[in-house]
């Protein structure tokens, strides 16, 4: 069986369900000013047997923050990995998480959206952060699906039986706050590249957190520029030459990516694997961790 690990094709995904390989399908749909819409989406109309993975319930820690009763429980107050407005859950809650959707070990896991691969990257990054390298961006989305003549659902889907995922070393480096801080002193060890649309880089809009700017020496790549007119990610080659030109001699090795909370910043990840230029590290509290420290340094321009 060919095992998937960056992008996959309309066509080869339906190949590989008419195949019966194991394999779990996640829709990742969400909209960061109206979170409920993701869900609604998936209602509408989903990839059949695809789970939804909602971004801010299944995917990032609950912040320890009260419950609905006013109490936080032990599951709630779980450490997070990260810091931001979406702080990773720590790996043993998200394989809890995993089983729980029935997903095991043995599965090829392919995540979409309809947002241009800005939300099921974040489950890409997950799973790989958790030891399965088996997990696969479908290009495109939902969309280039139905392009394709697949076939879709609507409403619930029946739910799967309990796994047992077992978490494996870390397939993808996870960056911190300090580590950051750490090298800026040293930009021949680290290279910041800063996925959200200029004008927040730049600092003269700031929608969603408390300070505008970006941090010191970072270069800036919105992560739309990664996907073409028709959707999809552009070709190797192309994104290639650009991360080249942008890098302009720096060691892709050296690179850590960030952008509000972690997200955003996946797709630039993802790309430059596409491009060939090996794996690279996800600073996934990113901005809003990074600013929420008036000790840590702000550039603005």
């Amino acid at each position: 069986m060919t095992t998937y690990t960056t992008l996959i094709s309309a066509p080869d995904l339906q190949a590989l369900i008419a195949s019966g390989a194991p394999l779990m399908v996640f829709d990742c749909s969400f909209e960061l000013m109206q979170p409920t819409a993701g869900a609604q989406q998936y209602a509408q109309a989903h990839i059949p047997g695809a789970v939804y993975a909602n971004l801010d319930n299944d995917l990032s820690a609950k912040h320890g923050a009260p419950g609905a009763t006013g109490t936080v429980t032990a599951q709630e107050a779980d450490q997070p990995a990260s810091g931001g407005r979406h702080p990773l859950p720590s790996r043993e809650r998200f394989a809890m998480w995993l089983s729980s959707v029935g997903f095991a070990n043995n599965m090829q896991a392919v995540v979409y959206d309809r947002q241009g691969a800005n939300y099921c990257g974040r489950l890409w990054w997950m799973l790989k952060w958790a030891g399965h390298d088996a997990v696969a961006v479908l290009d495109g989305g939902l969309q280039a699906w139905q392009a394709a003549g697949g076939a879709v659902n609507s409403g619930e889907e029946p739910s799967h039986f309990q796994s047992h995922f077992a978490l494996n070393e870390p397939l993808r480096q996870l960056a911190t706050a300090s580590d950051v801080l750490a090298r800026l002193q040293s930009p021949a060890d680290q290279t910041v590249i800063d996925a959200r649309a200029g004008a927040r880089y730049r600092g003269e809009v700031e929608p969603l957190d408390p300070v505008a700017g970006h941090i010191p020496g970072a270069l800036n790549r919105p992560f739309a520029e990664n996907i073409g007119a028709d959707g999809r990610f552009k070709p190797a080659a192309t994104l290639r030459a650009e991360f080249d030109a942008l890098l302009a001699g720096r060691d892709p090795a050296t690179v850590v990516h960030q952008c509000g909370s972690g997200v955003s910043a996946v797709p630039n990840l993802l790309a430059m694997e596409i491009a060939g230029l090996g794996h690279t590290a996800l600073f996934a509290g990113s901005w809003s961790e990074w600013c929420s420290d008036p000790t840590r340094p702000v550039e603005k321009g």
